[in-house]
């Protein structure tokens, strides 16, 4: 039996059905004891009781009672905690940390929460290395793609997770990725509008964009924006794009790049079917020794502490394979502006 848990909705995890998002976190729940425990009060947004089929918030804080174990695995038992491997792999992520947060670098390929597959090793689960000292696990505050590599916040405390997750809902924060993408999107700068719905089929889960005009009228759409600016091209080949997320929903970068036809280097899922870029057409593969990973990392990040108000601005150092790409294109990091969406004096 677990303990009283406090978890804050991502930016990306916004307008879910809270007994979908329970169970996408929680598979050993059932609608049955979801429901039951609505009724009974146990279950708690940002203090309030509600029903099975409330609608969440990015950054509302989620109280969940003691729940019953999930069912062990099949072949081996549930690991106690991190490997040694793995507890010295996510400290090795630390690249700044307070009294109230930690910010990671997390490497591409690691999971932020658990999932279908997923076993234990994934950001949440490995926060039992990230306790330095302190009783409670920090928590996190927002997500990553698995394949999307940078900078990710953690809450040492449930006062700071719900402050930080306040800051994000109300958009006081400044996020900025960069990305290599396959051509140069025209204009230099731009803001892309298009709603996101989910494309529905069998699969992993896949959004696809539509006119923003067609929002309301669309089952499931959510409105989406993001803000992007071209720091530099490779002839008319590939571009350095700085992307800043101003909502936070699902893929929303991948799928507002590949809608404008410049999908993200390395992205299989919206590079479009033909990955090896023939003629003149764009997939997500540029080819030679270009790794196939995908090219996404989330740079920077700006923001007010919650605790001390001061203003923090941070930046994660990108992975391997895209420091590789970056050496082979003749970018230097240095060379972008620390905000590539500021107006020129």
């Amino acid at each position: 039996m677990s303990g009283v848990q406090r978890l804050v909705v991502g930016p990306d995890e916004g307008d879910q059905r809270l007994d979908r998002w329970l169970k996408r976190h929680f598979p050993q729940l059932n609608q049955a004891m979801v429901e039951r425990l609505c009724r009974k009060g146990a279950l708690r947004v940002d203090g309030g009781r509600v029903k099975a089929a409330t609608r969440l918030e990015a950054g509302q804080s989620v109280r969940v009672p003691p729940l019953p174990d999930a069912p062990p695995p099949a072949v081996t038992a549930p690991a106690r905690g991190p490997s040694p491997d793995d507890a010295a792999m996510i400290q090795a992520a630390v690249i700044w940390k307070d009294q109230h947060i930690i910010a990671l670098n997390k490497p591409p390929g690691l999971p932020s929460q658990g999932g279908s597959g997923q076993g234990s090793r994934h950001v949440d689960g490995l926060t039992g290395a990230l306790m330095f000292g302190y009783k409670e696990r920090p928590v996190l505050v927002h997500r990553l793609d698995k394949d999307t590599s940078g900078l990710m916040l953690l809450a040492r405390t449930p006062r700071v997770a719900r402050r930080l997750g306040e800051a994000f809902r109300a958009r006081a924060t400044q996020k900025i990725y960069w990305a290599v993408t396959a051509g140069v999107p025209s204009p230099a700068k731009a803001t892309v509008r298009y709603g996101l719905v989910k494309a529905g089929g069998a699969g992993a889960e896949k959004m696809r964009c539509i006119h923003p005009d067609q929002v309301a009228a669309t089952e499931g759409a959510k409105h989406a924006i993001t803000d992007y600016a071209v720091i530099e091209r490779l002839g008319n080949r590939a571009a350095w794009v700085a992307l800043s997320p101003v909502t936070g929903r699902t893929h929303q970068l991948r799928a507002h790049m590949a809608e404008l036809g410049h999908p993200i280097a390395g992205d299989g899922k919206y590079g479009g079917s033909g990955q090896e870029n023939p003629g003149t057409g764009w997939g997500a593969q540029l080819g030679g020794e270009i790794s196939r990973k995908l090219h996404l990392h989330a740079r920077s990040i700006r923001l007010d502490h919650p605790v001390t108000g001061a203003p923090l601005f941070l930046t994660a150092p990108l992975p391997a394979h895209m420091a590789r790409s970056w050496a082979a294109f003749g970018w230097r990091e240095g060379d972008a502006p620390e905000d590539p969406f500021a107006e020129a004096p």
